[in-house]
């Protein structure tokens, strides 16, 4: 005996002491799918291709046979009509049915049919789900070596499972391979897919499907480095008959950029980079991006305001206010050429003077101080006062500029004076 109690290394363990008997029911079955496809596939020769009969003996098979271990081919078999060997062809010597996708119609209808059967078999049998995200990964890395035909129905089906939410959109990883993008194969797969997907819900709830697991900007990677441009994009799929995904990935991309806008912003702020440095790279990726002026003179805004600590005494954080955004006014005043832009950027500071309680009776002082700094001029604030105002605190803000407001009415006339000092 080996004590653990004393300082000495201890000796390695080894194996001694009585054998046991194995029982019958402990030892590993062995692993033979073609006994279950053979199974199968006599099932549903016997039902034939009415899909609610299949539905039903699948149902009533997974009592008897296991679906757990055998789930690969049980899929590959209602999917190609027998076992898959590697790269997507059906091996010569093995039974094979009719009764599976491949070999079904290729519409539509047919397909979301077939798709109920997959639905009915995986709530019947939970455990199958990730088997069957597993199986279609697998199928779509195989798409080289289908029919045009089979790939078409695949992707129907594909679409109308990521609708329903059988599948997660994950799966559509396996796009992306690279032999799969070089040769085409995906980009065509996925026009199919997107169809039957959009058929079935529409483009928002694609959306929602794809930004849940990190996909939303990853769909140019459908084509070759070389081609992965929003133009290129647009153009394939728009001739596709997809102009709602075109639209959708431009969007994405344009946000995508102005975030990337508004950060860099922030650090040349934080930096203290010279305005006009700051003016030209804005202005480069506004043209570069087909970015507005009004969505840049938004960000400015946000950008100017996020970059101080503001005071919580409501008494002071007007007067913090003004001494910064005086600072600024040169760089907001270079992106506000066009009334929209003005009037873009009045809705902005409205909003943020009602989200930020402290800011409430500084509106007046701001917009006076762009007024004099000339970053806003008469006209957008007068529509801003009669009729271009959010609900967001309106009264309090009308009723703030009401004297501003009579002032700028009357003075092309020349008739008043009024000071403009900024308290």
């Amino acid at each position: 005996r080996v004590s653990f109690m004393n300082n000495q290394k201890p000796q390695k363990p080894t194996l001694s002491g009585q054998r046991f008997k194995t029982r019958k029911r402990d030892e590993k079955e062995r692993f033979d799918p073609t006994q279950f496809q053979d199974c199968i596939i006599q099932g549903l020769t016997e039902t034939g291709t009415d899909l609610e009969a299949v539905a039903k003996f699948l149902d009533a098979s997974g009592a008897k046979l296991d679906y757990r271990r055998y789930a690969e081919t049980l899929f590959d078999i209602l999917v190609a009509g027998g076992m898959l060997a590697p790269g997507g062809t059906l091996a010569d010597d093995m039974t094979r049915t009719n009764v599976c996708v491949f070999a079904a119609q290729e519409d539509l209808e047919t397909m979301q049919a077939f798709a109920q059967v997959f639905n009915k078999l995986i709530r019947r049998y939970k455990y199958l789900e990730k088997g069957f995200e597993d199986e279609v990964k697998k199928l779509l890395l195989f798409l080289k070596g289908f029919s045009e035909s089979e790939r078409n129905k695949l992707a129907m089906l594909t679409g109308i499972l990521l609708a329903n939410g059988t599948l997660n959109a994950s799966i559509l990883n396996s796009l992306y391979n690279e032999n799969l993008v070089k040769e085409g194969v995906s980009a065509a797969f996925a026009v199919k897919l997107f169809k039957s997907w959009i058929n079935e819900k529409d483009i928002n709830a694609v959306a929602v499907s794809l930004r849940k697991v990190n996909m939303d900007n990853r769909l140019m990677e459908l084509f070759p480095a070389n081609k992965q441009s929003v133009e290129h994009f647009s153009k394939y799929f728009t001739e596709a008959g997809l102009k709602e995904l075109s639209e959708y990935v431009r969007n994405q991309q344009t946000i995508g950029a102005r975030k990337e806008l508004q950060k860099e912003l922030q650090e040349q702020m934080s930096r203290g980079d010279p305005f006009k440095d700051i003016i030209l790279y804005v202005k480069e990726e506004m043209k570069k991006n087909n970015i507005s002026e009004q969505t840049v003179v938004a960000i400015i805004w946000s950008s100017v305001m996020s970059t101080v600590e503001w005071n919580k005494k409501e008494e002071l954080v007007a007067e913090q206010a003004i001494k910064h955004l005086k600072q600024y006014s040169p760089l907001l005043a270079a992106f506000t050429t066009q009334g929209q832009s003005e009037l873009t950027l009045l809705l902005k500071i409205q909003e943020y003077c009602y989200d930020n309680i402290h800011f409430m009776k500084a509106f007046q002082k701001i917009v006076v101080l762009f007024y004099k700094a000339e970053v806003l001029s008469e006209e957008p604030i007068l529509k801003w006062y009669k009729d271009a105002h959010l609900a967001k605190g309106k009264s309090v803000f009308l009723e703030q500029m009401k004297k501003f407001v009579e002032w700028l009415k009357n003075a092309e006339e020349g008739n008043q004076q009024l000071s403009l000092q900024v308290e």
